[in-house]
Formats: C-alpha cells, sequence, structure tokens
C-alpha cells in the first residue's frame, strides 16, 4: 500500500509513484471522483479561457489574431511529437520502474528539445509562405514553449497513474489563470499580438514548473533502463496514429477550402466547432480517467469488461442527448448563439449529426488499444482509417459541402462497427454487450427529440421569442429524456448511478 501524505499527490518514498495495488480496491471511488474533478476542471478551463479571448478582443485587433492564426497549423502538428506517446506508455504499463521512468523522461526533454529546433527551422520557411517577416519571431517564441513542456510530461504521467486528478487540476487552473492574466496585462499595455505569444508560453512555462512542485519524483541520471524499447515502441504507435488522426482529421478543410473557397469553408468549420464542442467537453477528461483506470483492470478481464461498459454507458447517457437536442433545435440554437448571418449553418450542422452521435462514444475504441498496450493495431487502424477518410473526402467534396458533410456522417457507423470489432479481438469485450450498453441512451435520447419535433409542429408560435423558444425546447427535452428512464425496464437503476456521483464523491476514501 502506497503512503502517501495529507496532499493525496505528495510521498516521501519516491518507488510509491509505480506502484498500482492499491488503486485496485478503491477503483471504483477513485474514478468517480477523478471523473467529476476533471469535468469540472474542463468547465472552468473553458470559461476562463472564453473569458480571457473575449477580453483580449477589446484590446486586440483581428490582424493580431490573424497572425497566431497562420502558425496554429504548423505549431499544433509539430507539437504531436513533443510527447511520442511516452506519458501514455508511462500510464498503460502494469508494473514500470524508477529507471525506466527516468530513461522516459530525458527522451521526452530530447524530443522536445528536437521538436523547439525544427519550430525555428520552419519560422524562416513559414515567414516567407505568408509573405509576413513577424511569423519568424513568432515561431521562435512559441518554440521556447515545447521545452517547458517536455519536463514535465513524465510527472503528469505519474499523477495519472496514480490517478491524483486533484493535483493535475490544480495545476493546470493555476497556470491557466495566470498566462491569462499575463495575456491580459500584455494586452492593456499595448504589445498587440504578442500578447497571445505570451499567453500561450507562459502557461506552458508555469505548467511545467508546477509539475514539479507537486510531483516530488526526480528523474536519475540519463542512463538506459531495461525494458525501456517496448515502451518507446508503444509510444510511437500512438504517436504515429496520432498523425495518421490529425491529417485525416484536417482533410475536409484543405479540400473544401480548395475547391469551394474561404466562405463554405467557413460556414463547415463553424458548423464542426459548435457541434463537437460540447462532445469535447466531456470525452476529454472522461478518457483521461478512463485510461489509467482500465490500465490498472488489464489484467482481470472481469472487471475491465464491467468498468469499460459503465463507463460508455455514463458518458453516452450525458452525451447522446445533447447531441440529440442539438439535432431536433438546430435552426434556434444557430440564430440564438451565432445570429441570422450563420443561418446557412443549420444544415451543415444536422448533416454531421450523425457523425456527432457516434462521437460521443468513439473514444472508447482507443481506450480498449492504449489500456491494453495494442498501439500496434491502433496504428495499422488509423492508416487504414486515414485512408478511406481521404477517399472519402476526394470524392464527396466534388459535389459540394453538404455530400461532404452528409458522406462523413453516413459512413460513421460503418466505421464504429469495424474498429469495434478489431479492437475487441482478443479481449473479453464484445460488439453485442456495446450495442446493448448503447441501447438505452440512444433510444431515450431519440425518444426525447422526437418528442421535441412533434411539439414544435403542433405548436408553432410565430411571436416567441428565439430564446424563449429554445429555452422552451430545453427544458421540454429534459423532461421527456428524464421520464424515458424511468419508464425503460432497468433505467431507474442506472439513472440513479450517475446521479448518485456527488454521494460517492463524499463518501470518505479508503
Amino acid at each position: 500500500m502506497s503512503k502517501f501524505n495529507s496532499n493525496r499527490w505528495k510521498t516521501d518514498n519516491i518507488d510509491d509513484y509505480f506502484q498500482t495495488d492499491h488503486l485496485k480496491d478503491d477503483l471504483k471511488r477513485q474514478s468517480v471522483r477523478g471523473g467529476i474533478i476533471v469535468v469540472a476542471a474542463q468547465g472552468v478551463k473553458f470559461s476562463v479561457q472564453t473569458g480571457g479571448t473575449l477580453a483580449l478582443a477589446h484590446f486586440l485587433v483581428r490582424d493580431d489574431f490573424g497572425l497566431v492564426a497562420m502558425v496554429t497549423a504548423v505549431v499544433n502538428f509539430v507539437a504531436l511529437f513533443k510527447d511520442l506517446g511516452l506519458s501514455t506508455a508511462t500510464i498503460q504499463r502494469d508494473k514500470i520502474t524508477h529507471e525506466q521512468v527516468s530513461t522516459l523522461f530525458w527522451a521526452n526533454f530530447a524530443i522536445s528539445l528536437l521538436v523547439s529546433i525544427v519550430m525555428v527551422g520552419l519560422a524562416p520557411l513559414v515567414a516567407w509562405f505568408y509573405a509576413e517577416p513577424r511569423l519568424f519571431w513568432i515561431m521562435v517564441a512559441l518554440a521556447s514553449s515545447f521545452i517547458f513542456s517536455g519536463l514535465g510530461v513524465q510527472h503528469a504521467a505519474l499523477l495519472k497513474r496514480q490517478m491524483y486528478f486533484s493535483a493535475l487540476a490544480k495545476a493546470e487552473m493555476a497556470s491557466i489563470l495566470l498566462s491569462v492574466g499575463i495575456g491580459i496585462g500584455a494586452a492593456s499595455m499595448g504589445v498587440g499580438y504578442w500578447a497571445l505569444v505570451l499567453w500561450r508560453v507562459s502557461q506552458a512555462v508555469s505548467y511545467g514548473i508546477l509539475l514539479w512542485v507537486l510531483c516530488s519524483w526526480r528523474p536519475r541520471r540519463p542512463a538506459w533502463a531495461p525494458g525501456t524499447w517496448s515502451m518507446l515502441t508503444f509510444g510511437g504507435s500512438v504517436t504515429g496514429f496520432s498523425v495518421f488522426n490529425f491529417l485525416s482529421r484536417n482533410l475536409d478543410n484543405i479540400l473544401i477550402g480548395k475547391v469551394w473557397g474561404a466562405g463554405e469553408l467557413g460556414l463547415y468549420t463553424m458548423a464542426y466547432r459548435l457541434l463537437l464542442l460540447p462532445i469535447q467537453q466531456l470525452n476529454a477528461p472522461v478518457t483521461s480517467v478512463a485510461l489509467p483506470a482500465l490500465s490498472r483492470l488489464q489484467n482481470d478481464p472481469q472487471k475491465y469488461c464491467r468498468y469499460y461498459y459503465k463507463a460508455i454507458g455514463l458518458i453516452t447517457m450525458i452525451g447522446m442527448p445533447i447531441v440529440s437536442f442539438l439535432f431536433v433545435s438546430a435552426d434556434k440554437v444557430i440564430l440564438v448563439c451565432l445570429g441570422d448571418k450563420w443561418a446557412d449553418v443549420v444544415v451543415l450542422f444536422r448533416c454531421l449529426m450523425p457523425a456527432a452521435f457516434i462521437g460521443t462514444f468513439n473514444v472508447a475504441t482507443g481506450w480498449t488499444f492504449l489500456s491494453l498496450g495494442q498501439t500496434e493495431r491502433l496504428f495499422r487502424w488509423g492508416l487504414c482509417s486515414s485512408i478511406a477518410n481521404a477517399i472519402i473526402f476526394s470524392v464527396s467534396v466534388q459535389h459540394g459541402v453538404v455530400t461532404l458533410a452528409l458522406a462523413y456522417s453516413l459512413t460513421r457507423p460503418l466505421f464504429l462497427v469495424v474498429v469495434a470489432l478489431y479492437s475487441f479481438q482478443g479481449t473479453s469485450l464484445s460488439l453485442r454487450q456495446l450495442v446493448r450498453t448503447l441501447s438505452k441512451p440512444a433510444l431515450t435520447s431519440l425518444l426525447a427529440a422526437l418528442s421535441i419535433y412533434g411539439f414544435n409542429l403542433l405548436f408553432q408560435v410565430s411571436h416567441v421569442s428565439m430564446p424563449l423558444a429554445l429555452g422552451v425546447d430545453s427544458v421540454l427535452f429534459f423532461i421527456i429524456y428524464l421520464g424515458a428512464w424511468l419508464l425503460i425496464p432497468g433505467g431507474k437503476s442506472q439513472l440513479q448511478e450517475l446521479l448518485n456521483m456527488r454521494q460517492a464523491l463524499g463518501a470518505k476514501m479508503n
């Protein structure tokens, strides 16, 4: 049993960071507690960053934002390589030693340093491509952030391995608040686009420092530890998948911009971002909890399956009704949130709905690949799915943006079946049980959506304001969705489990 002090994430015995047997005795409560913490932290993070962006908009002009946006795609792509999947390797491995983590730390540092050098090397090319000399120094400044990010990768991984999400949340919240304050302060002083650069760099620096403060583990001198090569291979496969996934996710934007121009691309990206925004706020934090938990259960198939399906059931109970509501009330949502000038987004918004509905749980197959160490299979799936998406995008874009959106959405169920069968192969998981798990949240969500659709057909009131109509839709949807859960067999107990999360959080830890 690890002997962490009252701060929970501190320990006098460094070896405690590598032991995980104690987690299996109370994994459910640890997961519930961690899930609530990370979801709450994600909400705060989103609110602070949105508020900071709005505040900066009062001091900066659109050209300032545009300059930083010009290098964002390059920065995000290069950033895929700074971690090299080694943090996931540390989280997933059932047994790990101080020497192995130290080797991975120095590997992360070397990779981050190399990524920073590559960024600086690309700076003249980016400045030449856009014919904008100021981009050179922006790239150089942003390159420094990768060094500090690399120094904290293994510290964050060890905290996740031990499921100390409270420490991670504190570090993230403090770094975000500090960096937003620095950005707003710099903007008010008239430094222009440098305020945005300072925001990003200061966040990386402060987060890296805080991780060292909150995690007492320190790396040993550079040395090669036995067993490290398999972890590097694991991380390389994860990175390879991330690269293919990144290219696949951005190819549709590239093709739409090339074939149909900036106007159509603007509508498509707005619909895509607005639709996926609520899902991303849920899936990312839940994955950060589910992955270490499932990794701890990788040698106990019965408990693994039970946890896996329960986690999927919980995220779809929240995600599926959100997507269903957005679909049936898309016109109201778009007009209230964006205004009349974005009315054309509604069609694309609805066309992308099937993909969003699948997206509420498509992270689950990734959990299987990563938690069970099947990263080579993950890499192969990433390669094959990226090629398939490229073909779908290349053919459908010729017939219009709406056709592309529909082609992408309607092929997601097929992709889901294929990747589920592939990821479940050789495990105790089954597609039949996955469908059974998804059936209740899917049916209740669709029932609520159909009810709201029928209500709006029967009671079309033109004189009611759009915000009020949206509010009525949301209240009715929630009531019908909740009522449906209470009526279906076994629904009440499953709903009660979700509602009891607060009680589980307050329970005393063993």
